[in-house]
């Protein structure tokens, strides 16, 4: 397989997928001087790039033809092997092909095999740190595939990124990933569990958050991420939950961990659970329109109806 191994400016990348995770992402790759051509099947996702000197395309075969490198971030699994399938007959031999969606490992490694087979490179990035981190490049790629493939999509991860791990052979990302967010659901139930029992022993929650923070009990979701409006640093919360990541996102992934789960016999008895809450939150309405951590408000408002 020959090796696209270019490793400084003004590489030819596609990008496939602008919404609110890959339009950060390509603001970064344009201004660290590469050069990049967008593709997304919204039309209003591509126009908020409109200030940004980069090719849009309304055609996903022009996005991925002759490109260096092809990234990917996309809702599902589906939408993946659909997108792969369409644009493998386009791609360059040698290419790389790096998808940063989250998605089931079965359909990872299958589009690995894919590509290989068409002597294109592959790699699985899915990401951490949410809308946030993707504008302010401190996103953390947990990565799949070869270490020849992985040398080609080093640079670029580092561009839009502050973490970079390499975990292993294809679907090491993903696997990653989903083990990363179902320990993040458990958290922010456990966090969000523990203001509302703090509400109900009259204990202030800045109180609360200045023990925990520094004690046993803290995590993310508390000393980064907290739930509580008006605590810690700056997150969804204190912006009426505006979706940094959605509740809906979060039960996806947590979805995909209990499937991993139950394929390989591993008990997750809190991973359960927290897909189930997870679960009654969104299809109570919050899904697409709240972020994961407004879990708080629901386990508040339940906690004052008792």
């Amino acid at each position: 397989m020959a090796k696209a191994d270019r490793k400084g400016k003004d590489m030819r990348i596609g990008f496939i997928g602008l919404g609110n995770m890959g339009a950060p992402m390509v603001r970064r790759l344009v201004a660290a001087g590469h050069n990049v051509t967008g593709y997304d099947v919204m039309e209003s996702a591509m126009a908020s790039l409109s200030d940004v000197k980069m090719n849009i395309s309304n055609d996903i075969l022009t996005a991925a033809s002759k490109q260096e490198v092809v990234i990917s971030m996309l809702p599902n699994g589906e939408a993946l092997i659909r997108v792969v399938e369409s644009i493998l007959p386009v791609m360059s031999e040698g290419a790389c092909f790096i998808d940063c969606s989250t998605v089931d490992i079965s359909t990872t490694r299958r589009v690995a095999k894919l590509l290989k087979d068409a002597a294109i490179h592959a790699l699985d990035a899915p990401v951490s740190g949410g809308v946030g981190g993707a504008v302010a490049g401190t996103l953390t790629f947990m990565v799949g595939g070869s270490e020849a493939s992985f040398a080609i999509g080093n640079p670029l991860f580092k561009l839009m990124g502050q973490r970079v791990i390499h975990c292993g052979i294809d679907g090491a990302g993903q696997a990653a990933k989903i083990c990363n967010n179902m320990i993040l659901g458990v958290t922010m139930i456990a966090t969000s569990e523990a203001f509302a029992l703090a509400d109900d022993l009259a204990l202030d929650r800045q109180k609360l958050f200045d023990v925990v923070s520094t004690s046993s009990g803290n995590s993310w979701s508390m000393s980064t991420y907290c739930p509580a409006p008006g605590i810690g640093p700056k997150s969804p919360s204190d912006n009426n939950y505006l979706p940094g990541f959605s509740a809906s996102l979060m039960l996806k992934d947590l979805t995909l961990s209990q499937e991993a789960a139950a394929i390989h016999g591993t008990p997750t008895k809190t991973g359960q659970l927290a897909l189930k809450i997870y679960q009654e939150f969104v299809e109570s309405g919050n899904g697409g329109t709240l972020d994961f951590s407004a879990i708080l408000q629901d386990l508040a408002s339940r906690a004052k109806d008792k």
